[in-house]
């Protein structure tokens, strides 16, 4: 069996942990290098040739007409899927011996590697949540404390974000990954020969009401393909547009596109505003990571409802790439403390 230096923890909520840890994962031993996670993350991340344990079954959002609905049973669930969580990840830990745990956003494997004394370090772009109000926030605010004290005791925390240095975080920029093919090469593979919009809904079915708007205004779109990434929950049926399912390179398709209309989720964001490709990002109402997402590049909830203005306007906006090497920066420094901890 090949030694565990990295045991590799993603949260399998939606594809985006999944995409910017295999960015990461690019730059380490994969004979070393397994992970932990579940449904469309580990199809996802194996896809990518990477050794997966396909064991973690995160809870769904309630999403009805596009706005988070139930967020105190979802909390409450998620109270539940961490403790099922940390008995898997005791588990690996146990058999695996990682010299070091990486871990992103998966809060159980990092309390278990902490009682063990290993080292750990967090990926995440948040350092509380904000689901709940009234009495559910108490519930969440008494999870926010401990989630403190995890990142406190980490040894590092990775942020795929801009900015300064403080205590124990490292802001590394954007983590997206890379490809090695021109835009004209990608264009022609996937014979994106009009002007093209990708659609796209991550790994749940929580966008569903996306995708809906979009197949409601389609037949104003004529001059436009239109791409559908459904990913593995969603099951859509349309002669209209032409949908891809699954896919584990939205960068590429996101890089060959002419415009792109998502869920605001923090990673297809950056690999969007990577690429150069401009995006429309309607955000789950309540749901307030997406909804932050989406106010930072200009978009709230409502812009759902202004598609048909917004589209033709933004597929004119002026492509510019911006470079980022986070993926590389984070890869060095889980190498470092794999170095100093032989």
């Amino acid at each position: 069996m090949n030694r565990t230096d990295v045991g590799f923890f993603c949260s399998p909520i939606g594809l985006g942990h999944a995409t910017r840890d295999v960015a990461i994962a690019d730059f380490l031993d994969r004979t070393s290098t397994k992970f932990v996670t579940g449904i469309g993350a580990a199809k996802l991340i194996s896809e990518y040739g990477f050794l997966v344990n396909d064991k973690y079954a995160p809870p769904n959002f309630d999403v009805q007409n596009g706005a988070l609905k139930g967020s105190l049973r979802w909390i409450w669930n998620y109270y539940q899927y961490y403790k099922d969580c940390k008995k898997i990840s005791q588990k690996f830990i146990n058999d695996e011996s990682p010299k070091i745990v990486v871990s992103d956003e998966d809060f159980a494997s990092l309390t278990i590697a902490q009682q063990k004394k290993i080292p750990t370090i967090l990926i995440t772009d948040i350092l509380e949540t904000n689901f709940t109000k009234g009495i559910g926030s108490m519930i969440e605010k008494k999870m926010n404390q401990s989630m403190k004290q995890i990142i406190q005791n980490c040894h590092t925390v990775i942020m795929p974000e801009t900015g300064p240095d403080e205590n124990n975080i490292r802001r590394v920029g954007p983590i997206v990954r890379q490809t090695k093919h021109t835009r004209d090469e990608l264009r022609k593979r996937f014979a994106f020969d009009k002007n093209t919009i990708t659609v796209s809904v991550g790994g749940t079915d929580a966008g569903k009401f996306l995708v809906d708007k979009v197949l409601e205004i389609s037949p104003k779109l004529k001059d436009y393909d239109i791409i559908l990434i459904s990913g593995p929950a969603l099951k859509i049926q349309n002669a209209s547009i032409r949908n891809l399912g699954f896919v584990n390179n939205l960068h590429e398709i996101i890089y060959a596109s002419d415009l792109v209309i998502s869920l605001a989720g923090k990673s297809t964001i950056d690999e969007s505003s990577a690429y150069g490709t401009p995006g429309i990002f309607i955000p789950i109402k309540g749901h307030f990571e997406q909804e932050d997402n989406a106010r930072s590049v200009g978009y709230s909830f409502e812009d759902i409802n202004k598609l048909e203005s917004l589209i033709p306007q933004k597929i004119e906006s002026e492509r510019a790439q911006a470079q980022t090497d986070g993926a590389k920066k984070a890869a060095q420094i889980i190498l470092n403390h794999i170095s100093t901890n032989p």
